[in-house]
């Protein structure tokens, strides 16, 4: 959201209006920062008490009163100085910390005040705006929830309490999210974890390692068949990684330089330091430079499902959405820079295949261009940049220019998807690397007989298993289709007798290699059916006495509802045919 739009504005004034409301709660209140996000505000405090839910919708209520008077916000810069004098004096030590960072970066100083229609003051904070005229303009807003977090980020730094709310233009547009939120919150992969048992995480064995439960893991195989299916018709060779390298390797690559606080401390093997690894492309690297490789040899597409470790601050830890150990489906394209073009194109193509596979048809691309400070020359640059936007255009995907937003070492593509709620997750990453290539020294003999520099590609298509598979389980709300459902067929017979036949169709649809489970449990029907519907599996079979006198099955769909009686060999057909082809729901 750019700070120019209407929208920013309004929830920025909403935010500062928070402010404004909780002093008048509590006039000891210490603030903290207040910014607009995608699709609200938030404000920060340091308060005499902790917050409960019910406190919400009394502070709502003061600042529905505040842009009741159609309060006007007025602007004023301040002398550094000053600004820290009075910030000192009204004892905003949060505030006056800011104020003397600003100073010494030499950025302005200015504050935002409120003014009654008939002149009084009634609220002042440290803030660069914009905001709108006045509050009356604010739209419609609603408190959402209350969080904990460190200033500043910093574990080391006091714990605040946060303050969510969320602002639209229209009481329409409010109420419409809102009705979203409740739906997400029916939809939160955790919440589906633990009731469909697909995977568990346990803060006293280690926060944010995920443990993949046997449903999740028939889903999370079923997955990882399909990908390595798909590298190898694309033209990947599949490696394997060690989970470990001397620090030599994080040295040479940077880092120890650059990333060593999301590294875990070293262990000592030998009297030399290991590292867990951050990140697979050294270990491709030495592979590439274990022989002399020749442009006839290039491209090489090396792929690997290889699991990662992060160091992650216990506050972000999110489900499977942030989490400190996670498995990339990595790959690295090595190539000349005649073929870059084209392989990005391939790159491209390849992930929009894929997310439609899975259901994710809404896709939008985002462009990032070299930063302020970046390594390798202006024309490498500009190639790799003009290489990403011909293979955007030439699939005639939607997409946005980032300025500047590309990691010093090149430029990528960032590739949204929109689930079925319309939220966008930011999930492949096209990556061109000028850096490691020069650090590693990598080379490739060319036509000429001479070395010459290859391009290096990162490229990971879902992102981390984890959190895809978060994001696929929300999207479709634990209910899967039926190739990826870790049972995909229950079988209900009516009553002991007709145990017979079920246990037959269970033995015809495994060898099929169809993923079945026979309740044969003393419970009634109705239960039966519950608790398959309970558990999303996507067919049940219900056997009575018609299906096994005619050899047949009721098959009810959990998606549809429909229940149709059928020969047991057309049922077959149709749900082999359903998981080949990945039919969804």
């Amino acid at each position: 959201m750019c700070p120019e739009d209407k929208l920013y504005a309004m929830r920025h004034s909403a935010a500062h209006v928070l402010a404004q409301a909780v002093m008048e709660m509590f006039p000891e209140a210490k603030l903290g920062i207040g910014p607009a996000i995608d699709d609200g505000f938030y404000y920060d405090f340091e308060l005499p008490r902790t917050l409960i839910p019910e406190d919400l919708p009394i502070i709502e209520k003061k600042m529905k009163q505040i842009v009741k008077q159609n309060q006007k916000f007025v602007r004023r810069e301040e002398d550094g100085k000053k600004a820290v004098a009075f910030l000192k004096k009204t004892e905003q030590k949060y505030k006056m910390e800011m104020a003397e960072e600003f100073i010494a970066e030499g950025e302005d100083i200015s504050f935002y005040e409120n003014f009654m229609q008939d002149g009084k003051a009634t609220f002042v904070d440290l803030c660069e705006g914009p905001h709108v005229e006045t509050t009356g303009k604010i739209g419609a807003f609603k408190l959402t929830k209350l969080a904990g977090a460190y200033w500043r980020g910093d574990e080391k730094n006091p714990m605040l309490q946060r303050i969510y709310g969320v602002c639209f233009e229209t009481r329409e547009d409010l109420d419409a999210h809102m009705k979203m939120l409740k739906e997400a919150e029916k939809r939160d992969h955790r919440k589906l974890g633990k009731e469909l048992d697909l995977f568990g995480t346990y803060e006293k064995a280690g926060a944010g390692l995920v443990y993949w439960h046997p449903n999740g893991g028939r889903i999370r195989s079923t997955i990882e068949d399909y990908w390595k299916k798909v590298h190898f018709d694309n033209g990947y060779e599949i490696v394997y990684s060690p989970h470990i390298g001397k620090s030599w390797l994080w040295e040479t690559s940077g880092h120890l330089d650059f990333y060593n606080d999301n590294m875990y401390s070293p262990m000592e093997i030998d009297e030399e330091n290991y590292y867990v690894k951050p990140m697979n492309c050294p270990f491709h690297i030495l592979m590439y430079n274990s022989d002399i490789r020749s442009y006839r040899d290039l491209p090489m597409r090396w792929a690997e499902m290889g699991t990662v470790y992060r160091y992650e601050k216990s506050g972000v830890l999110h489900g499977l959405l942030r989490v400190r150990g996670f498995t990339q489906d990595d790959a690295h394209i090595i190539c000349t820079p005649d073929q870059v073009e084209d392989e990005i194109l391939e790159v491209l193509r390849f992930s929009l295949d894929m997310w439609k596979v899975f259901g994710f048809d809404d896709v939008k691309a985002y462009l990032a261009t070299r930063p302020e400070k970046a390594v390798g020359d202006d024309d490498r640059w500009e190639k790799a940049i003009e290489s990403l936007k011909k293979a955007i255009k030439k699939e005639k995907l939607e997409y946005e220019m980032d300025e500047g937003g590309g990691a010093f070492y090149g430029p990528k593509i960032d590739l949204k998807v929109k689930d079925a709620l319309g939220r966008e997750w930011q999930m492949t990453t096209i990556q061109f690397d000028f850096n490691l290539p020069d650090r590693f020294d990598m080379n490739f003999v060319a036509e000429d007989g001479k070395e010459h520099r290859p391009y290096m590609v990162h490229r990971a298509l879902l992102g981390s298993f984890e959190r895809f598979f978060g994001v696929l389980t929300e999207h479709y709300a634990g209910a899967f289709p039926t190739w990826l459902a870790p049972v995909q067929v229950a079988v209900l017979p009516v009553s002991e007798k007709f145990v017979g036949w079920a246990e037959e169709v269970v033995e015809k649809l495994k060898k099929k290699d169809v993923r079945v489970k026979l309740d044969d449990s003393a419970e009634s029907l109705g239960k039966k059916i519950r608790n398959a519907e309970k558990s999303k599996v996507p067919w049940m079979l219900v056997i009575g006495e018609k299906e096994v006198k005619d050899k047949s099955v009721a098959a009810r769909n959990y998606h549809t509802k429909d229940q149709d009686v059928m020969d047991y060999g057309e049922f077959e057909k149709m749900v082999l045919a359903e998981i080949s082809e990945r039919v969804l729901p």
